[in-house]
């Protein structure tokens, strides 16, 4: 184990072994595990690269500690790894029958379906894409607020309670996601004049308002705050009119 301790500090840099650092990289967020963290360090010390090159790409953005004892945990042993790396020394990770760490899966991006009408399928990746990736989920969240103010001054003035405003918002935001996700060219902002009944404007694909409908249906049935029937239907008139506008303002049609 290397156990070099900074003068003046208890910040001690010291390997503790696979089973420690494992965790404190599942932990932290890192999407490597030990093994996988020695080779790296190995790969770049060969190369005659820094400690400071390696470490910062053992993590997808900025890590997440629960606690500064869990940071400082973790960089003792990633320092003290990097020593033994350094140092040329064996490093051994066997802490007896250790089962792999399972890998995190990535999140799926949805292939486009521009410049036809997207699927059952589509809908489903997509659904699940914004669910499990939550930086892209926060980017459209950010798109939607800054580019739709039609559609949210529509839902700001529809007099709903707060359980009927945040089912409507958050059911546009999603179709309007899933719009931005598989149409290429993007979804302009939607004119007001475009949120009340116009029979001119193009069909919306049936794969889109199942996904609106059973939406809806759950909120009706939600067992802690069901939408009453009538307000229930002013939030899906919203909702058909706020899709269809979406719908229409894709670009590049």
């Amino acid at each position: 184990m290397s156990r070099s301790k900074d003068r003046g500090s208890d910040f001690q840099r010291q390997f503790e072994g696979a089973s420690m650092l494992d965790g404190l990289l599942e932990l932290s967020g890192s999407p490597y595990d030990t093994a996988e963290v020695l080779a790296r360090m190995q790969a770049a010390h060969a190369r005659g690269r820094p400690q400071g090159d390696v470490i910062p790409g053992l993590f997808e953005g900025e890590p997440r500690f629960p606690s500064p004892d869990i940071a400082r945990k973790l960089y003792q042993n990633l320092l003290g790894l990097w020593d033994l790396v350094v140092e040329g020394r064996v490093v051994r990770l066997e802490d007896g029958e250790r089962p792999p760490r399972p890998k995190k899966s990535r999140p799926v991006l949805p292939a486009d379906f521009h410049p036809g009408e997207p699927s059952s399928e589509f809908i489903e990746t997509a659904w699940r894409y914004l669910e499990d990736d939550e930086k892209a989920r926060t980017r459209l969240m950010h798109a939607f607020e800054n580019r739709q103010d039609a559609l949210l001054g529509a839902l700001d003035a529809a007099g709903l309670t707060d359980e009927g405003y945040g089912v409507a918002r958050h059911l546009l935001f999603e179709l309007y996601a899933m719009l931005e996700l598989g149409w290429s060219p993007g979804v302009a902002s939607v004119r007001p004049a475009a949120l009340v009944a116009d029979t001119t404007a193009p069909p919306v694909p049936e794969s889109l308002r199942t996904y609106a409908a059973e939406a809806l249906f759950e909120a009706e049935q939600d067992e802690e705050q069901p939408l009453t029937a009538q307000e229930l239907e002013v939030v899906r008139t919203l909702v058909q009119r706020g899709l269809a506008a979406l719908w229409g303002a894709r670009k590049g049609r």
